[in-house]
């Protein structure tokens, strides 16, 4: 008898993970058993882009920061030097500081880590400021085919776009007015990257000389933005250098990567702390030189956002409100017929062309605190089983 239980329990599992493998939204518990039994050296990174997708923010940087090897996760420390210079710049609100510069720029850079979900919710947070002041033009690294008239990414639209806070980024700056643009290269030279920085700079600078009197925002990941020398060596200059090397306009160049938060805390940089704010900055000095990294760095950029230490209410980052925007939605009980519970929701009309979630949450058990963060708007709100069937699916109006 106990034989036969163990089959049944083999052939339930089995089905279940079976089930996982064609869903893109997952449970935490399916994550952790697929990094557990990959053996790949990339095991590390999918996982942690696997967390960032399905909307487990603090999993995902947690995983990131163990690929690193046990005798490197020490404490960061700056020198005396390097503190002494960075007391010198005096923190400024970093949205308010890129709206001001904004409106004597052409071009804007600025780059996101590809499992942190909060870089895109603060170029999000830039867009209506920043089409006020004339920018026209969305270039997205992320995006695989361009969004047509559609307004909206879909699963198809690429791989990073899936997750749910590069999906609202989208929708955002499609609502707003902007025109969202793909501009990765197609050629498969292996040369280390070197002509994909190239094609990526060309395919925006065509763009920017077939509208001469527009402004450009292009969101990329981690060096792109790298307007003097790259760490890739084998890419000879980033795609900003190349932008230069072909328009000799100098892009307005903006990281968020350097200072954000770790998942493991003691890897967090000094510097987020010494700044003790609870909002993003940009450090300026009485010059009006901006702090950009160590005294001797060479990478060149124009400024560097330092960011704080998340704070959690109910389970989910604060920043995810952007700034009170979007409203807190609560999952009635009654709606919860088993769990754990996975609540995806979805705007109206977008579940059915495949589209991306608005949000996603995971529910343990019925005394978990986790609420949806939503826009105001209509959703169709879908409740899987830990099977992934649907076991609700109502409309949900958040005022």
């Amino acid at each position: 008898m106990l034989k036969l239980k163990m089959i049944f329990l083999l052939i339930l599992t089995s089905k279940a993970y079976s089930q996982a493998e064609k869903e893109t939204y997952l449970f935490s518990k399916d994550i952790k058993t697929n990094f557990e039994n990959d053996k790949n050296l990339s095991r590390y990174q999918v996982a942690a882009t696997n967390y960032s997708i399905s909307s487990y923010y603090k999993q995902g940087l947690e995983t990131w920061d163990k690929q690193s090897a046990s005798d490197t996760l020490e404490k960061k420390t700056i020198s005396t030097e390097d503190s002494l210079y960075f007391k010198s710049f005096k923190p400024v609100n970093a949205k308010k500081y890129i709206i001001d510069r904004s409106k004597n720029e052409r071009i804007i850079l600025i780059n996101e880590a590809h499992n942190n979900s909060r870089h895109r919710v603060f170029t999000t947070s830039l867009l209506q400021d920043l089409y006020n002041n004339g920018y026209r033009f969305l270039g997205l690294e992320a995006l695989w085919k361009n969004l047509d008239n559609r307004g909206f990414a879909v699963l198809e639209s690429g791989f990073y776009t899936k997750e749910s806070q590069f999906g609202n980024l989208i929708q955002e700056a499609t609502k707003i007015g902007f025109t969202v643009f793909r501009y990765e290269g197609t050629s498969r030279v292996n040369d280390g990257g070197k002509t994909r920085e190239i094609e990526q700079a060309e395919n925006i600078v065509k763009l920017m000389k077939e509208n001469p009197n527009s402004k450009f925002l292009i969101h990329c990941g981690y060096e792109h933005i790298i307007e003097g020398v790259p760490s890739i060596t084998t890419w000879d200059k980033a795609m900003a250098g190349r932008i230069i090397e072909m328009t000799g306009i100098n892009p307005f160049t903006i990281d968020q990567t350097y200072y954000s938060e770790k998942g493991i805390p003691t890897l967090n940089s000094p510097y987020i702390q010494l700044v003790n704010r609870d909002y993003p900055v940009i450090m300026v000095n009485k010059d009006n030189k901006i702090f950009t990294g160590a005294i001797d760095d060479s990478k060149k950029i124009d400024c560097t956002i330092i960011y704080p230490v998340t704070k959690y209410i109910n389970n989910r980052p604060d920043w995810l409100s952007l700034s009170k925007e979007r409203k807190t939605v609560k999952i009635e009980k009654t709606k919860i017929k088993e769990y754990p519970a996975l609540v995806l929701a979805y705007r109206i009309n977008e579940y059915e062309k495949k589209g991306i979630p608005a949000d996603i949450i995971e529910l343990l058990d019925a005394s978990g605190k986790s609420n949806l963060i939503l826009e105001k708007g209509e959703y169709r709100i879908l409740i899987k089983n830990s099977d992934y069937k649907i076991v609700s699916d109502f409309i949900q109006t958040v005022k």
